[in-house]
């Protein structure tokens, strides 16, 4: 059971940009005819396309034994205290005051994020940084969660 989950997509103001690179790719082909035009919008709009989707199809969900963030999955019992960071403290974070040991689902569109300590004294691993549009929430169930484990 999912206890939260939340896709971290990009705005659309960025599908509008791949809009544009199927229409760079037309203006290309068109030195070459009415065929390599077709093809070139299509081929770079396809391409444009699948990377933006991609890009933005990263998740973070929380069920009752673990947290799932992209590609890493943490059991709850590793994981401490969380902290919602507004805007400027996320920024702070994911820039001057960053760990480079940190694990970080950054997505700069989203100016919210989520910083939760890792406690498992075996990952060196100090923290989660977590772009989030709802990080309060985020940290609640988190940490509702883990008290009952």
């Amino acid at each position: 059971m999912q206890a939260y989950s939340e896709r971290l997509g990009v705005p659309a103001s960025w599908w509008a940009l791949t809009a544009l690179m199927a229409v760079s790719g037309a203006l290309v082909g068109l030195a070459f005819g009415i065929v390599p035009t077709i093809v070139l919008a299509l081929a770079l709009g396809a391409l444009a396309a699948w990377a933006t989707g991609a890009y933005g199809a990263a998740r973070i969900t929380v069920t009752e034994t673990e947290l799932l963030a992209g590609r890493a999955r943490i059991p709850l019992t590793a994981l401490g205290a969380g902290v919602a960071l507004d805007p400027e403290q996320a920024r702070s974070l994911r820039m001057e005051n960053a760990d480079p040991r940190a694990f970080m689902l950054l997505r700069a569109y989203i100016p919210g994020a989520a910083r939760i300590e890792v406690v498992d004294p075996a990952d060196p691993t100090p923290y989660l940084y977590l772009s989030s549009r709802n990080p309060q929430r985020l940290v609640d169930v988190v940490a509702a969660l883990r008290a009952r484990a």
